[in-house]
């Protein structure tokens, strides 16, 4: 057990090196619609699922002041407004600015965070998982969050 929990340690941080890494040069995210098992869900450019947190504010970041958080949930970042898809509402797009510099996109409000354990486009096993001290529900077309 303790070998694997130190296995789990190394993993999560290399991952979070590797996102570091990839962010910087940050391309102009997309934000699409996926039908899944929990109905139609914003996903990103790979057709990765968004997620938000429920102790995120309205435009503000909670899990960057929680360490460890970012690494293993990465925030969706762009290097300015992201493109919607078809059906993604662009007047509910936005962005924030991380304290580390980096645009992280919003929609109606949300923050939009990546799951490092998603292995798939599409998939939804983690949709409303309770981890850093929140939930963390996928969002819809009209901004609403989907448990």
């Amino acid at each position: 057990m303790r070998r694997f929990l130190i296995l789990m340690t190394v993993v999560l941080v290399g991952a979070g090196i590797g996102a570091a890494l990839a962010g910087a040069r940050t391309p102009r995210a997309k934000l699409m619609l996926r039908q899944t098992s929990k109905g139609k869900i914003l996903v990103n450019g790979r057709g990765f699922t968004l997620y938000a947190f429920t102790r995120d504010h309205r435009n503000h970041d909670a899990c960057q002041a929680m360490p460890g958080c970012l690494s293993v949930w990465p925030a969706d970042k762009t290097s300015r407004k992201a493109i919607a898809g078809p059906g993604v509402k662009a007047s509910l797009i936005g962005t924030i600015t991380l304290k580390n510099g980096v645009k992280q996109v919003t929609y109606a409000g949300h923050p939009l965070y990546a799951y490092i354990a998603d292995t798939g486009p599409g998939q939804t096993f983690y949709v409303n998982i309770f981890q850093f001290n929140g939930f963390w529900p996928a969002v819809n077309a009209s901004g609403r969050e989907v448990k």
